[in-house]
């Protein structure tokens, strides 16, 4: 038998998703990056939807919702205080893993993500609908924030000392050629540059991709283990994860918090679209 991960409670698969689709207590929502190519083709039925730029971002800040915004959102979809919240999405769970991440950062704390995500429902071949419900209000209230999940500029800053020293990681989960600076954005991202390439001195690379399987579920606890040790990202190591926009660090922060149970992760979400742009953070580039 291989090693459970070590928190196996946050994570569903897509049969006990197909056998919850109608339970009161149970509310399933889809994050897309691009709902219109999406969830209006066709969603898990009875799902409702995340839209990751318009309900998980505030639309003039820099910044995730508010909790305000997280109150009146899972109101509106329908959401209590003892609901059991079931998140997936396109592009192997990115913005599911990142709306799990900032509603944990709420202390949302009855959030699951289901392993594989809106590929995996799809390949199994299981139901689809293009009818988007209308659940009555819910009656949620959020909380405030559990800054210790999160990492901002300043404490990236300040922790490179110690990532210097290796009693800190700094795990960069971009591609090779955006970590090298050869790129400063996939082609498919073309609003998401930034002024510089390269990476924050000291970090490793391990790119999202590398933590799933070609079925988007997510690799073995051994497996897991291996590819994060090899980069010297170990358990009792306080480790930052960062992309260009948060999304597929959040991936990451997903794997080392509640796959391989780390318990200090903190995901800097500014990531490089805000270190890539400012004047004088210091850089790497080969």
């Amino acid at each position: 038998m291989p090693e459970p991960y070590a928190h196996p409670e946050v994570l569903v698969d897509t049969d006990w998703v197909e056998g919850h689709r109608k339970d009161p207590t149970v509310r399933i929502a889809e994050v897309d990056y691009d709902p219109q190519a999406n969830y209006a083709m066709g969603h898990i039925p009875g799902a409702i939807l995340f839209d990751w730029r318009r309900d998980i971002n505030d639309p003039v800040r820099r910044d995730i919702l508010s909790a305000e915004q997280l109150t009146a959102l899972f109101r509106r979809g329908g959401i209590d205080d003892g609901t059991t919240l079931v998140l997936y999405g396109d592009f192997n769970n990115w913005f599911a893993a990142f709306a799990f991440w900032a509603f944990t950062y709420y202390r949302v704390s009855n959030v699951r993500l289901m392993n594989g995500g809106r590929r995996k429902w799809i390949a199994e071949d299981r139901p689809l609908t293009r009818e988007a419900p209308t659940p009555p209000s819910g009656s949620f209230s959020a909380r405030a924030p559990d800054e210790r999940i999160r990492a901002y500029l300043s404490d990236v800053l300040s922790a490179l000392p110690d990532v210097a020293a290796q009693r800190r990681a700094l795990v960069d989960v971009r591609g090779p050629k955006e970590f090298s600076g050869e790129v400063t954005a996939p082609p498919e991202y073309p609003t998401e540059h930034a002024q510089r390439g390269g990476h924050i001195p000291g970090a490793v690379n391990v790119p999202w991709a590398q933590a799933v399987n070609d079925d988007g579920t997510f690799k073995s606890r051994a497996e897991l283990e291996t590819l994060y040790g090899d980069k010297r990202v170990r358990a009792g190591l306080p480790v930052i994860t960062y992309c260009r926009i948060g999304e597929r660090s959040s991936h990451t922060w997903f794997v080392l918090r509640y796959l391989l149970g780390f318990e200090d992760v903190r995901n800097y979400d500014g990531s490089w679209t805000e270190w890539g742009n400012l004047v004088r953070t210091p850089i790497e580039k080969p």
